[in-house]
C-alpha cells in the first residue's frame, strides 16, 4: 500500500489536511499573489498616445506571448479612444474649413501605424505560440500513450530480471514528457498509477531494490525540502512563490519514500510551505491596507483638481499660476502608489478628466492669443517698413511728426510672438533713433550756422550805424552792406526779432544820413532794401504779397479821397467862403496825389522784385 500516493492521480500531499491541500491549492494561492501583484502594475489609463504605441511595440517581442497578448486586450481601448477621439477632431477641422463629410477620409498618424503592426504581431506570435502548445500537448499526450503501452508489454512479458531497467527507463521518459491537455491528464495520470502499482506488486522478487529507490526517492524530496526552507530568506516574494511551485511539481514526480518516512516528510514540505504563504498572506493584507490609504489619498487630490476645469482668464500670468498649481497637484498624485484596481478606472477617470479639461482651455486661450499675437506682428513688421522707409529723409519736421505718429501706434498694438519681440522692436528703434540723431545733428550744425550767421548780420547792422554816425552812408555802400545782410543766411529763431529790428532802424538811420536824397527818394531807397532783404526770407512770397495788399490798400484810400474831395468843389461856388475853401481842398488834392504817385512807384518796384 506504499503506493497510494499515485493512486487516481492523486498524490499524498495532496490529500494531507491543513494550509496547503493540493497542487490546485498551490495554484490558487499564486492566482491570488498575481492578482496582488496586478494591483502594483501601471495604470495604463494615465498613458499618452505615443507610450502606449511604444509599448506595444516592446509587447511584441516579449518572452510571453500570453502574457503580451493579455496586455493589448487591457490597453488596445485606452488607445482607440484617443485615437476617436483624434479623428473626431480632424474631421471637425475638414468640415470646418469647408470640406464635405464625404470626402473626409483620415490616415491616422505614426504612432497608429506602430500601433496596429505590432498588435498584429502580437496576436499572431500568440496565436502561433497557442498553436505550438497544442501541437506539443497532443505529440505529448502521443508520447505518453506510448510510454504507457511500452509498459503494459513490459508487464505482460516474460523475464522478469531485467524488467525492472527497463521500466525505470520508461518512468524517467514519463517525467521528462512535457503536460498534456487537461482533459487528459487525469486519465493519463490514473493509467501509470495503476501500471506502477501493478509492476511493484507483481515485482516483489524486487523488493530490496525497491527500497533502494525508495530511500533514493526520500534523499530527493529531502533535497527539495532543502530548497524549501531556504526560501523563507528570499527577498522577492513572487519568486519564492514560483520557484516553491516547481519544487512541488518535482515533489510530484518523485516516486514513493520508506513508509516510515512518508508522513515526516511531508509535514515538513508543507511546514515550509505554509510559512511562505503566511508571509504571502501577511504581504497581501498590508498590500490592501496600503492600497486603501493610497485610495483615500488620491481621492482628495481629485477633488481639488475638479475646479480646474472650470477655470477661465484672460491672463497669461493667473493661467501660468495656475498650471504650476495643477502641475504640483500632478506630481503628488503620480507619487502615491497603487491603488485597489476595482476603484482605479473611476478615480483615475476624474482626475484625468479634470486636468485635461483645464490643458484643453488654456491651450485654446493661448492659441487665440497666438493667433492676435501674429496679426499683431503683421502690423508691427509694416511700421517697421515704414520707419526703414523714412529714417533716411531729410525733411526733418514732416517726418519726424510721422515717426512720432509710428511710435504711438507701436505702442497701442498688442504683444507679439516672444520669440521675435526683442528682434522686432530693436530694429524699429534703431531706425527710428537713426532719423532722430540725424535730425539732432542737423539742427546741431544748422544751430552753429545760425550763431555765426547773426554775428555777421550783428557786425553789418553795426557797419550800418558807424556809417550813418560818422556821415560815410552812400547808396553803393548800402547795396553791398544789404547784400552781405542778406547772404548771411538764417539766425536762431530767439534772434531773428531783435536783429530784424536792429537792421531796419540801422537801415532807417543810413538812409537817413545819406546826402543829396529828396524824402521821396530815401523812401524807395528804404522800401528796395526792405524788398531785398525779404528775398531770402523762407516766407519771402507771403510778406511781399501782404506788403503789395496794404499799399494797394493805401492806393485805394488815397484815390476815394481824391475823388471826395473833387465832388465837394462843385459845392464850393454857393458857399461865401468858396475861394478859400476851393484853395483848401486843391491843397489836399494835390498833396494826395504826390502820396498816390509815389504809392504806385512803391507798388511798381514790389511787382518788379
Amino acid at each position: 500500500m506504499e503506493l497510494n500516493e499515485h493512486e487516481n492521480g492523486t498524490s499524498a500531499l495532496e490529500k494531507v489536511t491543513g494550509v496547503l491541500h493540493s497542487e490546485a491549492d498551490l495554484e490558487d494561492k499564486e492566482d491570488v499573489l498575481h492578482h496582488a501583484d496586478e494591483e502594483l502594475k501601471p495604470d495604463y489609463s494615465t498613458f499618452s498616445k505615443k507610450q502606449l504605441a511604444e509599448l506595444v511595440k516592446d509587447l511584441s517581442k516579449d518572452a510571453s506571448p500570453i502574457k503580451a497578448e493579455a496586455v493589448l486586450r487591457e490597453i488596445k481601448p485606452l488607445y482607440d479612444e484617443i485615437a476617436d477621439k483624434e479623428k473626431a477632431e480632424a474631421k471637425k477641422r475638414f468640415l470646418e474649413e469647408g470640406g464635405q463629410a464625404d470626402d473626409f477620409e483620415y490616415r491616422g498618424d505614426e504612432f497608429d501605424m506602430m500601433f496596429d503592426a505590432n498588435a498584429r504581431l502580437v496576436r499572431d506570435r500568440k496565436h502561433q505560440f497557442m498553436k505550438q502548445q497544442e501541437e506539443q500537448r497532443n505529440e505529448n499526450l502521443r508520447k505518453k500513450e506510448e510510454i504507457l503501452e511500452k509498459m503494459r508489454e513490459l508487464l505482460d512479458g516474460a523475464g522478469a530480471s531485467n524488467q525492472y531497467d527497463a521500466f525505470q527507463e520508461l518512468q524517467k521518459q514519463w517525467k521528462s514528457t512535457g503536460p498534456v491537455a487537461p482533459a487528459q491528464a487525469k486519465t493519463l495520470w490514473a493509467n501509470y498509477h495503476a501500471l506502477v502499482d501493478r509492476f511493484y506488486d507483481n515485482q516483489s522478487i524486487y523488493f530490496e531494490l525497491k527500497e533502494l529507490d525508495r530511500k533514493k526517492n526520500l534523499e530527493a524530496k529531502n533535497e527539495l525540502i532543502n530548497k524549501a526552507e531556504k526560501l523563507m530568506s528570499a527577498t522577492s516574494l513572487r519568486d519564492a512563490i514560483k520557484e516553491l511551485n516547481e519544487l512541488h511539481h518535482e515533489f510530484k514526480h518523485i516516486g514513493p519514500v520508506p513508509k516510515d518516512e512518508k508522513e515526516a516528510v511531508w509535514q515538513r514540505f508543507k511546514l515550509a510551505s505554509d510559512a511562505i504563504y503566511a508571509k504571502r498572506d501577511e504581504f497581501v493584507k498590508h498590500l490592501q491596507a496600503e492600497l486603501h490609504v493610497n485610495l483615500e489619498k488620491k481621492l482628495k487630490i481629485a477633488e481639488e483638481v475638479l475646479p480646474f476645469a472650470n477655470f477661465n482668464t484672460d491672463r497669461i500670468k493667473e493661467w501660468n499660476q495656475k498650471t504650476q498649481e495643477i502641475l504640483a497637484l500632478q506630481k503628488a498624485w503620480e507619487q502615491i502608489g497603487g491603488i485597489p484596481r476595482a476603484k482605479a478606472k473611476e478615480i483615475n477617470k476624474k482626475f484625468w478628466n479634470a486636468f485635461k479639461a483645464f490643458f484643453h482651455a488654456k491651450n485654446t486661450f493661448f492659441k487665440k492669443l497666438d493667433e492676435e499675437r501674429e496679426a499683431n506682428l503683421k502690423i508691427k513688421q509694416e511700421l517697421l517698413a515704414k520707419a526703414i522707409q523714412l529714417k533716411e529723409s531729410s525733411d526733418w519736421d514732416k517726418v519726424a511728426n510721422e515717426l512720432k505718429g509710428l511710435q504711438q501706434r507701436w505702442k497701442d498694438v498688442g504683444p507679439v510672438p516672444e520669440k521675435v519681440r526683442e528682434k522686432l522692436f530693436k530694429e524699429f528703434k534703431e531706425a527710428c533713433d537713426f532719423f532722430f540723431d540725424q535730425k539732432r545733428g542737423q539742427l546741431q550744425k544748422e544751430g552753429d550756422e545760425q550763431s555765426a550767421n547773426l554775428k555777421r548780420k550783428e557786425a553789418i547792422c553795426q557797419a550800418l550805424e558807424e556809417a550813418a554816425a560818422n556821415g560815410t552812408a552812400t547808396q553803393e555802400l548800402l547795396e553791398d552792406l544789404q547784400a552781405k545782410f542778406s547772404a548771411a543766411g538764417f539766425v536762431p529763431r530767439n534772434a531773428m526779432n531783435a536783429i530784424r529790428n536792429r537792421h531796419g532802424e540801422a537801415v532807417d538811420k543810413f538812409v537817413e544820413a545819406i546826402g543829396g536824397l529828396s524824402d521821396v527818394e530815401k523812401t524807395q531807397l528804404s522800401l528796395k532794401t526792405q524788398l531785398n532783404e525779404l528775398k531770402g526770407d523762407p516766407f519771402a512770397d507771403k510778406k511781399i504779397q501782404q506788403k503789395e495788399q496794404n499799399i494797394r490798400k493805401k492806393i485805394g484810400k488815397v484815390e476815394n479821397d481824391i475823388a471826395l474831395w473833387r465832388n465837394n468843389l462843385e459845392f464850393f461856388a454857393r458857399s461865401k467862403n468858396a475861394d478859400s475853401l476851393r484853395d483848401e481842398v486843391n491843397q489836399k488834392i494835390k498833396v494826395a496825389e504826390e502820396e498816390l504817385s509815389e504809392l504806385k512807384k512803391q507798388l511798381k518796384l514790389i511787382r518788379s522784385i
